[in-house]
């Protein structure tokens, strides 16, 4: 069984200690229910947010087929328009209500908040049986200490994007390190070009995944403490790597998911990016039709330090929630529709589930026949095991401030990290949970 070292059974009773803080109570992976005993199917609900556009096999469809196949385990499967967050929120009313779904999508990052107010089952006994069928990277992030509350089913591995064709031309081959990095931005930039972007409003996540790429584990627990290291040798290293590209202009600074990233991507002068891989699946659509289009390719994240490691940037998995009256049917259901994989696939998902999956014609067609999704299914293979999130991890949004700040030149991007930090503690404090000093 694959585990998270450092992240042990203390950090368990230090939630469900503030479980009772919450005023609410964790069902355990006992809570079975009567399973059907009446002799009736037994109906379980699942609220998720996958998308069902054009080409693209939907949750609902996959649902049925089970329900063919099971008809004494019966889906609802319900889609959620409204943004993450909202769900969240709606997910708490419900369940406090005593009228919540048996299952729910939730982001890796929401999984530890969630589990100590109260609002996710352990089902560690029932997980288990189904480990083997997901990579160890994208597994570990359903656990909170030793209990685990579902099952993985997307993940979001740092990659590297390029196009091939403008590297060629300036003479450069796919970074494999951070020092090639480094050397292809200056080579590059001579020409007018750029093989990264500096996004600020993507820093929480993207750089947090640097780190955890870097080898760096955030959050651990000693004895009854939370440990925080926000700063430690991979952040460091991290920090020392973008300040030297925004200092010798080498990198294009501006937002992810503002008009100046997209404007470069369509003129030519961004031919580079790391990104998470869940941006394959429309990273390129802008250059549908132009002579760019077939040009760029995914690549392993250069080696930042700690060999053939990626982190993660996004990514979620099917949670069973507080009052899920059956949760092995649950886990059974669970463990079938996350290995669905071509499926999920059609989605524009970086499935958890190991296997081979087919790369979509669009992805083939916008990355010149590569294999886009085997690439991108070694990089989750290669996802630190050992990078938890903490409770409040969402509140690490101000280090989206700090780092537009380092792109105004009145903060560093080591200041970006001081405020993982400083935000991390202050975070677990709130929530009244005991931290080392």
């Amino acid at each position: 069984m694959a585990t998270t070292p450092r992240f042990t059974r203390t950090a368990a009773i230090v939630a469900v200690g503030a479980v009772s803080a919450f005023g609410l109570a964790a069902c355990s992976s006992g809570d079975t229910g009567d399973s059907g005993a009446s002799g009736e199917p037994i109906t379980i609900e699942y609220l998720h947010r996958l998308p069902d556009g054009e080409g693209m096999t939907p949750a609902s469809e996959i649902v049925d087929r089970w329900n063919e196949e099971n008809p004494d385990i019966q889906v609802k499967a319900t889609k959620f328009d409204g943004k993450s967050s909202d769900m969240i929120l709606k997910l708490e009313t419900d369940i406090k209500a005593g009228n919540g779904p048996c299952l729910a999508q939730t982001g890796y990052s929401e999984v530890p908040q969630l589990f100590v107010k109260g609002l996710l089952q352990d089902v560690a006994d029932e997980a288990k049986k189904y480990e083997d069928d997901f990579s160890a990277g994208a597994f570990s992030g359903m656990k909170v200490g030793d209990a685990i509350v579902g099952l993985p089913q997307d993940t979001g591995p740092l990659v590297y994007f390029y196009n091939e064709a403008e590297f060629t031309a300036l003479g450069l081959d796919a970074p494999t390190t951070l020092d090639d990095l480094t050397a292809d931005s200056a080579a590059a930039a001579a020409a007018g070009k750029y093989v990264t972007a500096f996004t600020p409003d993507e820093a929480q996540n993207w750089l947090s995944g640097q780190s955890a790429a870097a080898g760096d584990t955030w959050f651990s627990t000693a004895g009854d403490e939370w440990e925080v290291d926000a700063e430690g040798e991979g952040s460091q290293r991290v920090a020392a790597f973008w300040q030297g590209l925004l200092d010798g202009k080498q990198t294009l600074a501006t937002e992810r998911w503002g008009e100046g990233f997209t404007a470069a991507l369509n003129d030519g002068s961004l031919i580079g990016h790391v990104g998470a891989a869940w941006e394959a699946g429309f990273l390129l659509d802008s250059l549908d039709g132009t002579p760019a289009e077939g040009q760029w390719r995914v690549a392993q994240l250069p080696d930042f330090g700690a060999g053939a490691m990626s982190g993660p940037d996004g990514g979620s998995g099917v949670s069973v929630m507080k009052g899920c009256e059956y949760p092995a049917e649950a886990m059974e259901f669970n463990d079938w529709f996350n290995t669905q994989v071509d499926d999920l696939a059609s989605q524009g998902l970086v499935v958890a589930a190991k296997g081979d999956v087919e790369t979509p014609e669009k992805m083939l067609r916008q990355f010149g026949g590569q294999d886009v999704l085997a690439e991108l299914g070694t990089a989750t293979e290669n996802l630190n095991p050992d990078f938890p999130y903490a409770p409040g991890f969402s509140t690490l949004s101000k280090m989206n401030e700090t780092a537009a700040a380092a792109v105004a030149g009145t903060a560093t991007v080591a200041d970006i990290f001081t405020t993982a930090q400083d935000t991390a503690v202050a975070s677990l404090e709130d929530l009244g949970l005991p931290v080392a000093e």
